[in-house]
């Protein structure tokens, strides 16, 4: 008989980071304030977190990240002249943020690492199994992954991180995890964790991308963890300690991701990013992919 978990409610999301691979635009702009067409990154990564049933969301921020606080709350003024205007449409746009989720802020005053950062969320999460959400990346809303990892999770237990297959010269650029395969083709039980390895040390090429479902065992891990690589407290050396012994919180298990992800973090992508959700929008993707051909053929 399949085990049942309590039911996951609680994302956090950090987002303490300077964003120094796109200054000088996020000198006195959050990076996660950068618009993605015509919404800001950070929420797309909030509506993911609220469709897969997490509506009660803790933001972990730092110094100059008030205008995060500020998108998600309401803005009297600025509806009140939209409802003076009869804007309803743009009216509806400006309230969607701040009627999205339950929103909580705590600031990460020492930024320390993902793994500092988790930390944080510690006084709010409790003893319950929480998702994280890293907001570099971007998942297709059409590709339900938090949701699949809540769903492993409340029947496995423990711990679920997301895992997609890249090309071994690229695996040093992310956590690279062991595995084991199960019953279900999309669900490997994860072994064994290392961050950023060398592709020759490579344990497999299924790089952890930015989705964590955690058990609360992993705050006292984290606890006692020692700065890691680039000196800081990294998530994926607790991951790492739950792996190697399921009786400290559980089994890991990853969830093979082949679906449509944007990565943000890099300035190439998230132009290109912003390329592909444009031309899907009905209202100006027919326009943008006419002028995109237009474009190409000429420097073509």
């Amino acid at each position: 008989m399949t085990q049942s978990h309590p039911r996951i409610t609680k994302a956090v999301i950090p987002a303490a980071g300077l964003g120094t691979r796109f200054l000088p635009a996020t000198k006195a702009t959050p990076k996660e304030m950068l618009p993605v067409v015509d919404k800001p990154a950070i929420q797309y990564v909030v509506e993911e977190a609220v469709s897969a049933g997490l509506d009660d969301v803790l933001m972990i921020t730092g110094r100059n990240k008030r205008p995060l606080e500020d998108h998600f709350d309401r803005n009297y003024e600025l509806e009140s002249a939209l409802q003076k205007k009869g804007d309803a449409s743009r009216l509806a746009k400006v309230q969607e943020s701040s009627d999205l989720a339950t929103m909580h802020y705590v600031r990460q005053g020492d930024p320390r690492g993902l793994g500092h950062a988790v930390l944080c969320a510690a006084p709010h999460v409790g003893h319950e199994p929480f998702a994280v959400l890293l907001g570099d990346d971007l998942i297709d809303p059409r590709d339900p992954l938090l949701k699949r990892m809540v769903e492993v999770q409340e029947q496995h237990g423990g711990s679920v991180i997301a895992l997609m297959e890249v090309a071994p010269e690229q695996i040093h650029l992310y956590g690279c995890a062991a595995v084991e395969a199960t019953g279900d083709g999309d669900v490997v039980k994860v072994t064994g964790l290392v961050e950023k390895p060398d592709p020759t040390d490579a344990p497999s090429n299924y790089a952890v991308i930015g989705r964590y479902v955690l058990d609360p065992h992993i705050f006292d891990i984290l606890r006692k963890t020692e700065p890691g690589r680039g000196g800081e407290i990294q998530l994926t050396d607790a991951l790492q300690q739950l792996a190697a012994d399921e009786k400290v919180g559980g089994p890991v298990h990853g969830v093979v991701f082949k679906g449509r992800r944007y990565d943000t973090g890099d300035r190439g992508d998230y132009l290109r990013a912003i390329v592909r959700l444009a031309c899907e929008r009905e209202d100006l993707g027919p326009d943008f992919r006419t002028w995109l051909r237009s474009y190409v053929a000429e420097e073509m």
